[in-house]
């Protein structure tokens, strides 16, 4: 044996890979997934049929949607992210990870949330916004559990024996920094009770910061993490670099700087101011360019092996996504351009392009990854090659349904809502007739669904039989690898090269990268007075009116409600005036949704009488025949928490709203007062005067609230 041989044997450490951890968090995410797939089918056939809401409040698409979107997000694809961070951060590090208690009280503290989030959204415990529903000691137990996530992640970077970390690392560390610090900025709120908060922000403001957190968490939850797997299991499985090294900095770089801008993008046409607008028109158009950069990195590391790619699963899942993931990331800049977005807002245009990333992008590298991993986890061959591929033509063609069907509703949609006649008039005035054109893309819907979720099940089984042909017994592997100071720092592969060598630095780059944007957008529009110039014509609500705003926001009415008539024609003429900034100062949170199953609802108020709502809740199809809105009768039976709504105004009045002390002292007074005084007339057509106290009253109060206090009487106007 020479000397060098020798030198090396004896400096070399061993160590070993904590996969039991990986394990964990991969069986978590076969479980999740396939709850998060069921929500899924199950609340597109409540579109498609509105008796599967059952007339239970548990079962309503207002609470089972937010509930599908936070499982989709976080437990599936969360739990797909750890069992690749893990798994591919160990290996690139020649390192086991800092901590395997820290690993275990991340993946206890992880599924607690989620089985917290399954209990907690079903019952309306929500904040009603989007992908941030969770109430706020669920909120803090996310940021603790993902900042001891970050601890164990940056120790095992510590105690690397790579010297560099390669381009996945980079991807991770991007996730780690800015998710801890999207989350936390957008739930800030001041707790009322133990499940019930209000926002600390307002309005527009609360609009803005919630569409940087919601944008972001696509971005920095649902992708970047998503291309450090990229970057670690197509080559891993094609067993071979990654195309440019070059490419990845560009691509990496410009991302994490980018993403951060685009957020105002889904506030587009609204009260928001236009600068910031056109900011994240601006910066979202720019995204196409480091996005794509990413996409033909993945696709041509496997340049040359199509063949391959066409027989083997793994390979088949891998380049899918990432075909995927160029696709979504060209069709989100161009929704982002102004006239595009004024037709497909507020559509399920939408719909099918988040479904596209989501499925076609994450549901597929996921499965890719977990073909992938399981065989190496266990030790042992998969199950079935063919059970894989019929998986994927599964869920290909099921996607494919889902996200031309959605095409095909959303440009309906935004078609029928714009129309306008040669004398200015509304082709389709009713709101209704642009919901029954669409039902049966619904059911197209809800069927391609089905194939997705058949296609998973597949997957489970796939993998549950291969872990079934693993050795009984379970042998940790040991490895060796040189020390890190016995692996210099390579001086002579250029800056970044260099950089690679600094992690601590790296971070720290990284970190102010997505600051950037984030002071410029955020900040003016939080602390400037001409933000939102206040109206004195605008009032807070009355005690009755928070209450029956809380019931809203319990309810999930923004899941299907607008509140924001935007300065187009069409909806000038369809909802009347538009909407202005200075009505939002009261609303936490805002309450402008995403989506339009019914109508915009912000100039609602005194449009209707209170008897019209009464009938409303109670059975939709009694005064709009064809609606597929659920009934609500438990509204009828459950009581206002009176008592609850002293402090609920005295948070309100520390946030800003100019209650007196005497209007919080007699809250609960002054909220039976206006409940007694509704039910005069509602009594004169029917109503049991026992209903005084029911939730539908205050609900109603609300709703004949919205958009009066401009004055104006709330019908449909003339183009202005």
């Amino acid at each position: 044996m020479s000397t060098d041989v020798a030198y090396e044997e004896k400096d070399l450490e061993s160590f070993s890979y904590d996969d039991k951890l990986t394990k964990l968090f991969v069986i978590a995410t076969v479980i999740w997934g396939i709850v998060a797939l069921s929500l899924g089918v199950w609340i597109a056939f409540e579109l498609a049929n509105w008796k599967l809401n059952l007339d239970l409040p548990w079962f309503t698409f207002g609470r089972l949607r937010p509930l599908h979107t936070n499982a989709a997000i976080f437990a599936f694809t969360g739990n797909a992210i750890f069992a690749g961070v893990y798994y591919s951060t160990q290996r690139l590090l020649k390192t086991r990870m800092g901590s395997d208690l820290l690993g275990r009280i991340h993946f206890w503290g992880w599924q607690i949330i989620i089985v917290l989030a399954a209990i907690t959204l079903p019952l309306g415990i929500s904040s009603a916004k989007e992908y941030a529903e969770l109430e706020w000691p669920i909120d803090i137990l996310v940021a603790v559990v993902w900042v001891i996530f970050g601890v164990n992640f940056f120790l095992t970077i510590k105690k690397r024996r790579e010297r560099h970390i390669y381009v996945a690392i980079w991807f991770y560390i991007a996730t780690i920094i800015t998710v801890a610090v999207l989350y936390v900025v957008n739930n800030l709120a001041i707790p009322v009770s133990l499940m019930k908060s209000y926002s600390a922000f307002a309005g527009v403001q609360d609009a803005l910061v919630q569409w940087w957190y919601g944008h972001n968490a696509v971005a920095f939850f649902l992708t970047t993490p998503f291309l450090g797997l990229m970057y670690y299991f197509i080559p891993k499985a094609i067993n071979r670099p990654v195309y440019s090294y070059r490419l990845s900095i560009i691509h990496f770089w410009s991302l994490i700087f980018v993403y951060i801008w685009a957020g105002p993008h889904h506030l587009l046409y609204s009260t928001l101011p236009e600068w910031v607008q056109s900011v994240g028109m601006a910066f979202s158009i720019a995204l196409w360019a480091p996005s794509w950069g990413g996409m033909i990195n993945g696709l041509l590391t496997l340049r040359g092996a199509w063949d391959r790619v066409r027989k083997e699963p793994i390979l088949k899942f891998l380049a899918t996504s990432v075909t995927f993931y160029g696709m979504s990331t060209f069709e989100g800049p161009l929704l982002s351009i102004k006239s595009v977005n004024s037709l497909a807002h507020f559509t399920d245009w939408i719909v099918g392009h988040v479904h596209s990333g989501t499925i076609g992008w994450n549901y597929m590298i996921i499965s890719g990854m977990l073909y992938y991993m399981v065989p190496k986890l266990w030790n042992t061959k998969l199950y079935s090659n063919k059970l894989a591929n019929m998986q994927f033509w599964s869920a290909t063609i099921g996607l494919v349904l889902y996200i031309v069907s959605m095409w095909v509703a959303g440009i309906t949609q935004g078609l029928m809502w714009q129309a306008v006649d040669e004398t200015g008039k509304l082709v389709y005035p009713n709101f209704i007739e642009t919901v029954v054109k669409i039902v049966p893309m619904y059911w197209v819907r809800a069927f391609g669904g089905t194939l997705v979720l058949f296609g998973f099940i597949l997957l489970v089984y796939n993998l549950y039989k291969t872990i079934k042909l693993a050795p009984k017994q379970e042998e940790e592997q040991e490895f060796k690898a040189l020390p890190l100071s016995m692996n210099p720092l390579d001086t002579h592969g250029g800056k970044h090269r260099k950089l690679e060598g600094i992690p601590l630095v790296f971070s720290i780059l990284a970190f102010l990268a997505i600051l950037v944007g984030t002071v410029i957008e955020l900040v003016p529009s939080l602390v400037s007075n001409q933000f939102v110039v206040k109206d004195s014509r605008v009032k807070p609500y009355t005690a009755l009116e928070v209450a029956g705003r809380d019931i809203y926001v319990r309810e999930g009415c923004y899941t299907c409600h607008s509140q924001m008539v935007r300065p187009i024609v069409s909806e000038k003429l369809r909802y009347g005036r538009v909407s202005n900034a200075a009505e939002y100062v009261y609303d936490r949170p805002f309450q402008w949704g995403s989506r339009r199953i019914g109508p915009d609802l912000h100039r609602v108020g005194k449009k209707y009488s209170d008897m019209w709502h009464y009938r409303h809740m109670l059975d939709p199809r009694n005064v709009t025949p064809g609606s597929i809105m659920p009934n609500y009768p438990w509204l009828y039976k459950n009581k206002v928490k009176f008592k609850q709504l002293p402090k609920k105004l005295t948070i309100l009045e520390a946030l800003g709203a100019p209650y007196s002390s005497q209007e919080i002292d007699q809250a609960a007074i002054n909220a039976m007062a206006q409940a007694t005084s509704m039910m005069t007339g509602l009594v004169s057509d029917g109503v049991p005067n026992k209903m005084v106290d029911k939730e539908i009253i205050a609900l109603i109060a609300y709703l004949q609230r919205l958009g009066v206090d401009m004055g104006g009487k709330n019908e449909v106007s003339s183009v202005e």
